[in-house]
C-alpha cells in the first residue's frame, strides 16, 4: 500500500509541476502554489525526486520564497489570490446546499486573510516591499 501512495504522490508531483510550469508562462495560472504542493508531495512520495526538484532553478525562484521566508512576489500573490478568487466562486455558485456555501466562504477567508497578512510580498529583488519604503524615508 505504501508503494501505491508514494507512487501516486511522485504522479500527483509531477502534475503539479506542469501546471506550475504552465503558470511561468500563462499569467493567470499562479506558479507557487502548484510548486510548493509539488514539492510536497515530492517529499511525501520520493527522496530522489524531492531532491531532485529542490534543486531546480524553477524551485529557487518561485517556491523557496515562499517555503522559508513565507514571502512571494507581488505578481505571484496577485495571481495565486486571483485564481483562488475564482475556483472558491465557482464553488460557492455551484453548491445549493446553505451549509457548504458558508464552509467555502469561511475556508475562502481563511486563505485570503493568510495570503494578504501572513505572507510577506516582496519585489522583483526578493526584498520585502516594506523594508524598500522603510529604507526610503
Amino acid at each position: 500500500m505504501k508503494k501505491v501512495v508514494n507512487g501516486l504522490c511522485i504522479v500527483l508531483g509531477f502534475l503539479f509541476l506542469g501546471v506550475g510550469v504552465l503558470g511561468v508562462v500563462l499569467p493567470i495560472l499562479p506558479t507557487t502554489p502548484f510548486l510548493m504542493a509539488a514539492a510536497l508531495l515530492f517529499a511525501r512520495g520520493s527522496q530522489r525526486f524531492h531532491r531532485w526538484f529542490m534543486s531546480t532553478g524553477l524551485y529557487k525562484k518561485y517556491a523557496e520564497p515562499a517555503f522559508g521566508q513565507r514571502a512571494m512576489e507581488k505578481n505571484s500573490k496577485i495571481k495565486a489570490m486571483a485564481t483562488l478568487f475564482i475556483i472558491f466562486t465557482i464553488s460557492f455558485l455551484a453548491v445549493p446546499i446553505w451549509h457548504a456555501k458558508a464552509a467555502i466562504l469561511v475556508v475562502a477567508l481563511i486563505h485570503f486573510y493568510y495570503f494578504a497578512f501572513k505572507i510577506k510580498t516582496l519585489d522583483k529583488n526578493n526584498v520585502p516591499i516594506s523594508e524598500v519604503t522603510e529604507d526610503v524615508s
